[in-house]
């Protein structure tokens, strides 16, 4: 009887164990560390930070340089829309070459902004939890961008926004600014205008940013090339 008994007890707890690592398995697939790559929480944070990190530097020294925002069509900073009119007048008395400079002059702003980027950035990236990592894992082309957006966004523009005003004084803003504003308020007519520089600049800054880091995000996603540690290899080969 007790031999019957211990053998019973013995195949129940087998079946148990077996339950068990099966339901780990399940787990595990779910959450991405029983692939091929046998990925576990730390490697994916470690790895999706690392490529956060290379991506941002990357965007941000693109961004940064002279003409990073001036020569490159989809972040140039165009001429403010609500000052279109501005824009127009000018030019049809005369005005152009002070127009064109006024543009330069913007884009030199988001560039000179942009040099205090990345530390802020890896701050942000530095927070990122396990579940945040296999979300933006698992999730779309843009994922780890859209989170970095979403969690650093106001942060950033609190903290951008006085870099622009600093890089507008350097490149004297005003000076082209000024005259322009000027001879369009003294049209005949014309509603007088004065839209917010530094909050243009800083959003339009910001916008280009993001969307050369996800151009970057993208690429370590797709492009093995890419991959420049072992560990970006292993989290998204």
């Amino acid at each position: 009887m007790k031999k019957i008994i211990f053998f019973t007890f013995i195949s129940i707890l087998a079946v148990n164990t077996q339950a068990q690592i099966n339901l780990d398995k399940i787990k595990n697939t779910v959450s991405g560390t029983g692939s091929g790559n046998n990925l576990t929480n730390d490697e994916v944070i470690k790895g999706l930070r690392e490529a956060l990190t290379v991506g941002t530097n990357n965007a941000t020294s693109m961004v940064s340089k002279t003409d990073g925002f001036f020569k490159n069509p989809s972040i140039k900073i165009p001429f403010p829309e609500d000052a279109i009119k501005v824009k127009n007048t000018c030019e049809n008395i005369g005005m152009k070459p002070q127009v064109d400079k006024f543009v330069l002059t913007l884009n030199r702003a988001a560039e000179e902004a942009s040099k205090e980027a990345a530390p802020i950035f890896i701050n942000a990236i530095k927070s990122m939890s396990i579940s945040d990592g296999f979300s933006i894992l698992k999730g779309a082309d843009n994922a780890a961008t859209k989170y970095l957006q979403d969690k650093t966004s106001a942060e950033l523009k609190q903290k951008f926004k006085p870099i622009v005003q600093n890089a507008l004084k350097k490149v004297e803003i005003t000076k082209y600014w000024s005259p322009l504003i000027t001879a369009y308020n003294k049209t005949p007519g014309a509603q007088k205008i004065n839209p917010d520089l530094e909050e243009y600049v800083t959003l339009k800054a910001l916008d280009g940013l993001f969307k050369m880091v996800a151009q970057e995000e993208l690429k370590i996603r797709k492009d093995p090339a890419a991959r420049v540690t072992d560990l970006l290899r292993k989290v998204f080969g």
